[in-house]
């Protein structure tokens, strides 16, 4: 299950539900993630500019 990068809460959704353009809202502190890929699952915030130089959070990802 994918967690909220925010707050790490686990995000309460079917991952072969999701497509890409999809927004999920973290339950625990109502951050919004647009989904930008599938396989893997991959998140950025709703609301950031695609210009900037962050890469969207991914499933996969190490928690530090």
């Amino acid at each position: 299950m994918p967690s909220c990068p925010e707050c790490e809460n686990v995000l309460d959704v079917e991952l072969d539900e999701v497509e890409e353009g999809d927004v999920l809202v973290c339950d625990e502190c109502g951050s919004e993630y647009e989904v930008v890929g599938v396989e893997p699952l991959e998140l950025t915030p709703v609301g950031d500019d695609p210009d900037e130089d962050e890469e969207p959070f991914t499933e996969d990802e190490e928690e530090e």
